[in-house]
């Protein structure tokens, strides 16, 4: 069976290096050991519950009997609704023929790619982010991949865009960012915004136009002056050039609810729709019913997000002070200011240090290893994100961490680093 042939596809790709390391990691806790697991983008229900709200409307909607098939484009009361949260919360004016629904940004934005990206289109993304070298692998395109740095937060500039614009099809835009937390200035995103519409302005009526992918999953969640902004706000000439992804999922601690969101241009949008229609990638009836009810509910989110960004923010602020106080005693650790998102930009950079047996740190991968088996510490490189094997930056997700732990986890890692010479 080892020399059976499948397609080049099958043999090229890469499986989600986050979601393997996340299974060795549970595997380890399920024979007894004790990890602090900051690896998975996702939420502990028992510290982070869905809101009290929204689980209410749900169990409802599954006692009325909405356990049948949805439509297609997403059941007509939660576009309807999601026209009304992004108008009220974002300024944005969208109608439901703009709206697509889905079970989450997943199936959006592997369809997003597969209605404008043709077999060897241009698309460009940064280094590190989430899952868009792998999208342009399944759709067989070109990489134009920009390795961000820390002095820009790890975020893509228009500078760097530049260079490759000629001809692309796609930037892929996420902000705040998975996996760095961090965010897009004002002043940045209108550079980028106007290269893709003085480009879109030199391409012929019959030319492919360059579109944006604007990954805005985790917009609600930004911290102290953070603002988030968006291209059809700065630039409403984008409108017609920019498919936002959006949804419950991180904003509302609902990852496993699976109802997200895209809109943009109507042509685009029916494109994707009819993509969908074959995979068949819905969110659930009850789901559905229920955040089409809960998103008009202003006030009662605006509760659930004040105490949410809180426990959030104190825990990403709380390890930041953490790894700055062991930077100022010496060790090569390092951290960028929490901004947004649920994730923390954590460096180590113990790459050629000797641990207490003797043995060299000879690559990041077994820096990796040593933090996790000698500190307990697991999160994930960001070379699970594109970025280069030996980046020494880690994202830190704190959707699982346990406040009363932090101290703990902290007072390890320094005795981890105080054994290598």
């Amino acid at each position: 069976m080892s020399n059976l042939k499948l397609s080049h596809l099958a043999e090229t790709l890469i499986g989600s290096e986050i979601v393997k390391l996340g299974n060795a990691i549970s595997e380890r806790i399920r024979n007894g050991e004790k990890i602090y697991n900051y690896t998975i983008g996702d939420f502990n229900p028992t510290i982070f519950p869905i809101p009290q709200e929204l689980e209410k409307l749900i169990i409802e909607s599954y006692q009325q009997k909405n356990t049948n098939y949805p439509a297609g484009d997403g059941v007509l009361e939660l576009r309807q609704s999601v026209s009304s949260f992004i108008k009220e919360w974002e300024g944005l004016d969208y109608t439901i023929n703009e709206i697509q629904i889905a079970s989450g940004g997943r199936p959006l934005i592997y369809t997003i790619f597969k209605t404008i990206v043709d077999k060897g289109d241009k698309v460009i993304y940064a280094a590190p982010s989430w899952n868009n070298n792998h999208y342009t692998h399944l759709t067989d395109a070109v990489h134009c991949l920009i390795e961000c740095t820390p002095e820009n937060n790890f975020m893509p500039t228009a500078n760097q865009i530049a260079p490759h614009i000629k001809g692309a099809t796609l930037i892929c835009l996420c902000t705040p960012q998975n996996p760095t937390g961090t965010t897009l200035s004002k002043s940045e995103l209108e550079k980028i915004c106007d290269l893709v519409i003085e480009e879109n302005k030199q391409r012929g009526d019959g030319e492919k136009k360059l579109y944006v992918m604007y990954d805005q999953m985790y917009w609600m969640l930004t911290y102290g002056k953070t603002h988030h902004y968006n291209p059809v706000s700065l630039r409403p000439e984008m409108k017609q050039y920019t498919v936002f992804v959006d949804g419950i999922t991180k904003a509302f601690a609902s990852t496993g609810l699976r109802v997200g969101w895209a809109f943009g241009p109507e042509t685009v949008i029916s494109k994707i729709r009819a993509i969908l229609s074959h995979l068949g990638a819905w969110a659930p009836m009850a789901e559905q019913k229920a955040v089409a009810k809960y998103l008009i509910k202003k006030e009662v989110i605006a509760s659930f997000l004040k105490n949410f960004k809180s426990e959030i923010e104190e825990r990403l602020q709380t390890i930041y002070d953490g790894f700055l106080q062991l930077k100022s005693k010496g060790f090569l650790v390092d951290a960028i200011t929490p901004q947004a998102a649920i994730y923390l930009t954590v460096k180590v950079d113990l790459v050629g240090k000797k641990t207490s047996d003797g043995k060299i740190l000879a690559t990041q991968s077994d820096v990796t290893s040593y933090i996790l088996s000698e500190a307990k510490l697991a999160i994930v490189p960001f070379s699970a994100f594109g970025a280069n094997s030996q980046n020494p930056w880690y994202r830190l997700s704190v959707g699982t961490c346990k406040k009363e732990e932090i101290n703990e986890m902290l007072g390890l890692l320094e005795q981890a680093l105080q054994k290598l010479s």
